[in-house]
């Protein structure tokens, strides 16, 4: 037992060695015996296997391509609408597309290509007709919009109190805006769309670019800026003076250029200033004059300083940081019994009294001392500043309108004002661009200042809504809105549209009593009007369309 159990592993060692030496002999006389065979039979299975991978690539390529053009539509070919393919039934959902036939085959007949030229050629997708459109979404006329109640749409409204639309109206309307801000020119359209030289949209401007070439207006107009016409969007608030009402007529009102002060001045010899928010209007302080009832009064562009003058021969300068007054005059060389009235330049350097005898008295702002005078040929009653304190503009007695070059203290132009025997009021827009002169007969005339100084003496709109002499002319900040006073009858105010020349129809508020008007400003942004009056109260109104004050 001891000698099997010592020997039988090595016996079954033995049977394994003859196994795999038996094994070796069999490849090696397969290696000897064919090498070459091998060789090939590998080379080919290799090649076959590099050949099934191309075909498998290929396949998932062309997979896919077709499921891209299933999906998108083929990335060569125009899409065309109108033809409905054949789809298979269990398909998710249906693609209602069909493509026109361009292959990238270099093979292609000549024939084939002077056909698809002259389809191209013809301006027309196929399988389209002309003025129909691509598609409609039945959910755009089950959607209304309400283009009242956001600032930025109120421009697509066609009259004045629309509020909702459909949704296919609102996309319509926002087409003809845009073609209408953005005007087509006829070098960039298809023969096709211009019939004898002229463009067949009717969404375009009907003056086409000729017209926007003849005037410098803004092509684009800012967010929300575009004020509209017909009635003015307003609200009443407390009044600007109501924690210290005046005693007697208010004759200024003007705001600083941070919008959250107003000064107020009037007969009662008190100048006061109050902080604006639309609820309480807190008064800052108040301020006396003994000798000087105001007639008027006005901070320098900068806000440093405060002019004040009355029926005097001296004015008093107030410094806003010092709280210290300055009482200036009476002027060196001029025997003027009174500088009540006066105009500051928009670079806070000059101020203009009205003198005697057509005479303008230039003052520094911060010499306080005579610089120089211009002179007009009958009396002067109003003055205006324009292109940022470069040059005044004046009319009085003669009827006639003149501007003057203050830096060669010269008269640039001078023109009869259309209608006018007296003019009584001046006002510009701060770009310099329009103004507007006052008469005594009720009738203001707007002007394009570069038309006028042209030659052109014809106003660009007269507004004769008021019948008693004009006395108090203001365009806001951006010239859209333009305010007429005269103080000779109740609720003798006007506030014009400029954009279209028209007048508001809701102003003065009807059912309302603004007594007397004397005075008004808007705040940098516009988005507040005060309007002092005789009564000694201060008027304050929120202008919606404005966001700022």
């Amino acid at each position: 037992m001891s000698f099997l159990s010592q020997n039988a592993p090595e016996s079954k060692s033995n049977k394994r060695e003859e196994v795999k030496k038996q094994y070796r002999d069999v490849e090696d006389g397969e290696e000897t015996g064919s090498d070459d065979d091998t060789r090939g039979k590998r080379r080919k299975t290799e090649k076959e296997t590099e050949k099934e991978k191309e075909k498998l690539q290929e396949s998932e390529l062309v997979q896919m391509k077709n499921l891209e053009n299933s999906l998108f539509g083929s990335l060569y070919s125009p899409l065309t609408f109108g033809k409905v393919e054949e789809e298979d039934g269990s398909a998710l959902f249906h693609v209602d597309r069909s493509a026109v036939s361009q292959t990238l085959d270099h093979e292609d007949d000549d024939d084939d290509d002077d056909e698809q030229l002259s389809d191209e050629e013809s301006g027309q997708v196929v399988g389209v007709r002309k003025g129909e459109a691509a598609w409609e979404d039945e959910e755009e006329k089950q959607i209304n919009i309400n283009i009242a109640s956001v600032n930025r749409l109120r421009k697509l409204r066609k009259e004045e109190n629309e509020g909702l639309i459909s949704g296919s109206e609102y996309i319509a309307r926002l087409r003809a805006h845009h073609a209408n801000l953005n005007p087509g020119t006829d070098w960039a359209r298809p023969d096709s769309q211009i019939i004898d030289g002229e463009s067949s949209d009717d969404d375009t401007l009907d003056g086409g670019v000729d017209d926007i070439l003849r005037t410098n207006e803004d092509l684009v107009m800012k967010t929300g800026n575009k004020l509209c016409a017909g009635r003015l969007e307003y609200s009443k608030l407390v009044d600007a003076n109501a924690a210290d009402p005046s005693s007697g007529p208010i004759n200024s009102v003007h705001f600083h250029q941070n919008a959250q002060l107003l000064l107020t001045a009037g007969l009662d010899r008190r100048l006061r200033f109050f902080q604006i928010d639309g609820k309480r209007n807190t008064k800052i302080q108040s301020i006396f004059l003994e000798d000087c009832p105001i007639r008027k009064a006005a901070f320098l562009p900068n806000g440093s300083q405060v002019i004040v003058s009355g029926r005097r021969k001296f004015f008093y300068s107030f410094d806003l940081e010092k709280a210290k007054f300055d009482k200036i005059g009476p002027l060196v060389g001029r025997e003027e019994k009174s500088l009540e009235q006066f105009e500051v330049s928009q670079d806070s350097n000059t101020i203009a009294f009205v003198g005697n005898e057509g005479y303008i008295l230039l003052v520094s702002t911060k010499t306080k001392e005579l610089t120089g005078t211009l002179k007009m040929n009958g009396s002067v009653r109003s003055l205006a500043f324009s292109d940022d304190g470069k040059q005044l503009l004046s009319s009085g007695g003669d009827g006639q309108v003149y501007v003057w070059d203050l830096r060669t203290m010269k008269c640039l132009y001078k023109g009869v004002d259309e209608g006018s025997t007296c003019g009584t009021s001046l006002c510009s827009s701060l770009n310099g661009a329009l103004f507007a002169s006052g008469t005594d007969r009720g009738i203001v005339n707007i002007y394009k200042k570069s038309e006028f100084m042209g030659g052109k003496r014809k106003p660009i709109k007269t507004v004769d809504n008021l019948t008693s002499n004009i006395d108090f002319m203001k365009f806001n900040h951006d010239a859209q809105i333009l305010a007429i006073v005269s103080t000779m009858n109740k609720n003798s105010i006007k506030l014009v549209h400029v954009p279209s020349l028209t007048v508001f129809s809701n102003w003065p508020p009807p059912n309302s009593t603004m007594h007397y008007p004397r005075c008004l400003d808007f705040s940098p942004g516009s988005g507040f009007m005060a309007m002092g009056n005789a009564a000694g109260k201060v008027l304050l109104y929120k202008l919606h369309h404005y966001q700022n004050a």
